[in-house]
């Protein structure tokens, strides 16, 4: 080979670092290129077989090494639609090839670019500036699932966005022990509570525990009923009360002395008088007891408190039997009535004796707008001797007068333990059945609490505390704009205030990044070396409003054309000097 072999070698060095130079070149040219992933040259040398002793370096071959493992930089933009990735993934895009009746007609081939400056066209549709369309899957607008596996070019909708009914309210929240209302005073027994026999509708339908006696004639003196020294003993609600009648003297310790002697007193007279130390002596379910002749007969009740019963736990046999009693005894069971609706007439007294819930729109199924007003109102206490309990209320129609009904009970009782929750099995969620707001009809709608979700726990404010209030409808809307946010879900706004999910990005990633064949306009084509895509439906390492820059570093670049430069002019030195030997060699004949 000699100097035939030199001169060749050198041919395919000057050759080697062309290549090189045009790899920088087109490094340099596209240095501000978004997504651009530099092209690197390796250098490999070719060596002629010979004994080991006679080997050469012989000859130099280029080829091209991609960097497509290697990020460019990424810069924050403010277009909504630009999207940039944080990992070695590429977007999968397609080409337009033409158009058919209006229509856009795609290729049906998958391409992979990592160039991210997608904007909406005239038809809807995601388009980077190389003129390659973003594929993804479509998401189902209801659920806000993925539907399908295979993707397709993203086509977007500017129509108006159709109303969607409410059918699910989340409401969560706590019920103070001691709601204080505004007709709550600590000095009146059960003010707390809503009384059903205060409402229109109501009047006299609530029942307070009653026992009834033998009959009597008020106007007869009392002692043709009650004997002196005779007692008569009551406990009501856990309260031991113990009357004995006096002839003007004082009784035993601990009891209450009735005089039925003295000024020669009436039934009716001592009756008033058992009642006035009945109510002073008998604890707060006794304050408003009642004890006189009604319909002829004796009557003894507990007046206005709907929650405590009596018993007869003792006496002296001539008296009991007198008054038709018999120890032992106990009075009928309290009832309480729930209040179905409030009229509009009883709206301010409504008002005092609930506390406030909270309020949200919901919507109808043609988009009209509701607002559901909410309040809370207990009907039983523990402290009463019953369970504490609540009603909620909702207002269902504003512009009611009169016996009209202005508020409807959601028709769920919610009873709670001694330690704030509900008791068993729970309320995780009820229906407001035919929900009508204002003549605005709703339908059924489930108020979902979940587990534990409404609780009673000490409150010093007295006050409903609502930790979530939100529901699932809303109103037609107009399409606002759109972006690609950070798990590569494709969002429309609408002037509803509505984010609604379109599309999800796939990404795809390849086993051999590196062995993608390049084409025009940033995108890459796999080939047998780089494997089939795998795609990736997660939007991981998706980035919204973001670019990526080309990995071209121009510093490196220029140092690079340096080098390659002088090896350049090395190599033609050796041309230079094997062409002057093979010159000599020549000469030597003449």
């Amino acid at each position: 080979m000699g100097i035939y072999g030199a001169l060749s070698s050198a041919v395919t060095g000057l050759r080697a670092q062309a290549h090189a130079l045009e790899n920088i070149s087109g490094n340099i040219a596209n240095s501000q290129t978004t997504g651009y992933k530099r092209i690197e040259t390796d250098f490999l040398d070719l060596i002629p077989d010979a004994p080991i002793k006679r080997q050469v370096p012989g000859a130099v071959l280029a080829q091209s090494r991609g960097t497509n493992n290697i990020q460019g930089d990424i810069k924050t933009v403010s277009n909504e639609t630009f999207i940039a990735l944080n990992s070695n993934g590429f977007f999968v895009v397609e080409p337009k090839v033409g158009q058919s009746d209006g229509n856009s007609v795609f290729a049906g081939t998958n391409f992979y670019t990592r160039r991210g400056d997608f904007e909406i066209d005239k038809d809807g549709m995601l388009v980077n500036g190389a003129g390659y369309y973003l594929k993804g899957l479509p998401i189902d607008t209801t659920t806000g699932n993925i539907s399908g596996s295979v993707p397709e070019v993203i086509k977007l909708s500017n129509a108006f966005l159709p109303a969607q009914v409410t059918n699910r309210i989340n409401y969560q929240s706590n019920l103070p022990q001691l709601p204080k209302t505004t007709a709550y005073n600590a000095t009146v027994y059960n003010s707390e509570l809503i009384n059903a026999a205060d409402y229109a509708g109501y009047s006299g339908a609530s029942t307070s525990a009653s026992m009834t006696g033998a009959a009597l004639t008020g106007a007869n003196a009392a002692t043709t009923v009650f004997t002196v020294g005779d007692t008569v003993s009551l406990t009501v609600n856990g309260t031991a009360v113990k009357f004995e009648f006096t002839n003007g003297g004082a009784a035993a310790a601990g009891n209450q002395a009735i005089d039925v002697v003295t000024g020669a007193p009436t039934i009716t007279a001592t009756l008033a008088s058992i009642q006035a130390s009945l109510r002073s002596a008998g604890g707060p379910a006794a304050s408003t007891a009642v004890v006189d002749i009604n319909g002829g007969n004796l009557r003894i009740n507990l007046g206005t408190d709907y929650h405590a019963q009596f018993t007869v736990t003792g006496g002296t046999g001539t008296t009991l039997a007198a008054l038709g009693l018999t120890a032992a005894a106990t009075s009928s069971a309290p009832t309480r009535p729930s209040i179905g609706t409030v009229a509009a007439s009883d709206d301010a007294l409504f008002k005092s004796n609930s506390v406030a819930g909270g309020a949200i729109t919901v919507y109808a199924s043609n988009g009209a707008p509701a607002n559901v007003q909410m309040r809370w109102a207990k009907v039983d206490s523990a402290a009463s001797g019953g369970k504490d309990t609540w009603n909620l209320f909702y207002m269902s129609d504003s512009a009611a007068t009169g016996s009209s009904p202005m508020w409807t009970n959601a028709g769920q009782t919610y009873t709670f333990g001694a330690d704030g929750s509900l008791v068993a099995p729970g309320v995780a969620s009820t229906t407001l059945s035919n929900l009508s707001v204002n003549g605005v009809s709703i339908g059924d709608v489930e108020l979902k609490h979940q587990t534990n979700g409404v609780s009673q726990f000490a409150d010093v404010n007295g006050t409903v505390n609502v930790s979530t209030l939100n529901q699932n409808g809303y109103g037609a809307g107009e399409f606002v704009s759109v972006a690609i946010n950070d798990s590569g879900r494709v969002v429309a706004t609408y002037s509803n205030g509505e984010r609604i999910d379109m599309a999800q990005v796939v990404t795809a990633q390849f086993n051999a990044i590196n062995q993608l064949k390049r084409m025009d306009g940033g995108v890459f084509s796999a080939s047998s070396e780089s494997g089939e895509a795998i795609l990736d439906l997660s939007g991981q390492g998706i980035l919204g409003g973001a670019l990526e820059a080309s990995n071209t570093d121009i510093s490196d670049e220029f140092t690079k054309l340096i080098v390659t430069q002088q090896a350049y002019a090395a190599g033609t030195r050796i041309v230079t000097a094997a062409d002057k030997m093979l010159q000599e060699a020549l000469n030597m004949i003449r």
